[in-house]
């Protein structure tokens, strides 16, 4: 799921994925993707806001400095500096569509026009001029269904700048999600996984490999992703210590806090719900595992989901401790925030 491949040698052994929370770094040696080292450090508050638009990364400088330290801690010496990565960006940035075609041709020259052609009316931005890859997903006489992605090329632009800053260059670009359900074994059985990040929440079912599902949430409030991720970090992710005191007094202050908390934890809910509703739907079975990956942990997301979720849900973090070298990771890491950099690894 190579969306933007620089290259086509093997996919680099380098990852760093940017989310707004902050910037996760991993080495894996080879393509089992099981990682030898990793790294995670604080953005600013305000530092990157991930989107469709123009300058996603508001404070540069600093998320250059956050990436080239990460990536640098994770590099097996600093001659490393210059090689390819593979970049994960947020969810946010992108748009993923899930195309049925009558026919589509097997050439890739002939078959991209054609995929712009059908972005045209699907997308907030001009199809004509921006990134795209697609992958056929199935192909059956008289149906292809193909798992298009597509990125503003100023957007791309700006995110592969910062990596060159950082003294490293981009040898693949992933989206968040699609990143990390590439660290999932190919099982027959279908999954349903739930990734998020501090303003949105995506939720995904891919059953063999194949991605039935992708569907990308704005929230309203992100209230309680932003607390879970300061509880898990070792750190706070707010800046100044006005920041922190008006945070601080925002939960403190009543009813208010408490009514917003409730109201993101609730759309949180409301999209595993409907995303469980389609894969009963579509595969005639109620989903009984939820991978869990971003900065919820699975402990958070089932206090989020305990009213929605049968007691006999089984919700497990996307990565698993065996995918980890010992040594790899510390606890001040949550292997959660490793999904998206564990399955860019996992050739």
């Amino acid at each position: 799921m190579e969306i933007f491949p620089k290259n086509l040698g093997t996919r680099p052994r380098l990852a760093a994925e940017l989310r707004p929370d902050g910037v996760v770094a991993a080495r894996a040696e080879d393509a089992s993707g099981v990682l030898a080292a990793t790294a995670l450090l604080p953005l600013g508050a305000t530092a990157l806001t991930p989107g469709l638009h123009a300058r996603n990364l508001l404070d540069p400088s600093r998320v250059v400095a956050t990436l080239r330290s990460t990536l640098d801690s994770v590099s097996v010496r600093t001659a490393d500096r210059g090689q390819p990565i593979t970049l994960i960006v947020p969810d946010a940035t992108v748009r993923v569509l899930l195309l049925d075609f009558d026919a589509l041709s097997t050439n890739t020259a002939e078959a991209f026009p054609v995929i712009r052609f059908r972005l045209k009316k699907l997308l907030p931005f001009d199809s004509e001029h921006a990134a795209l890859s697609y992958q056929v997903m199935s192909s059956e006489k008289n149906e292809v269904r193909v798992l298009a992605v597509a990125m503003p090329q100023e957007v791309l632009a700006e995110y592969e700048d910062a990596v060159a800053a950082a003294g490293y260059t981009t040898g693949a670009v992933l989206p968040s999600t699609l990143a990390a359900l590439a660290g999932l074994d190919e099982q027959a059985n279908p999954v349903l996984a739930v990734n998020s990040s501090n303003g949105s929440i995506t939720t995904a079912i891919v059953r063999g490999g194949i991605l039935l599902l992708h569907r990308f949430l704005e929230l309203a409030d992100d209230l309680p992703q932003r607390h879970a991720a300061e509880d898990a970090l070792p750190f706070s992710p707010l800046d100044s210590a006005d920041a922190r005191i008006a945070a601080q007094a925002s939960i403190e202050s009543g009813e208010l806090a408490s009514v917003e908390a409730a109201m993101a934890g609730r759309e949180i809910a409301q999209a595993v719900s409907v995303a469980a509703a389609y894969f009963e739907d579509m595969l005639g079975v109620a989903p009984d595992r939820i991978y869990s990956a971003g900065i919820l942990t699975a402990e958070a997301l089932r206090l989020i989901l305990e009213e929605d979720a049968p007691a006999s849900m089984d919700i497990k973090e996307m990565v698993m401790p065996e995918a980890l070298a010992a040594g790899a990771v510390t606890s001040s890491i949550p292997r959660n925030w490793l999904a998206g950099v564990r399955g860019a690894l996992r050739h």
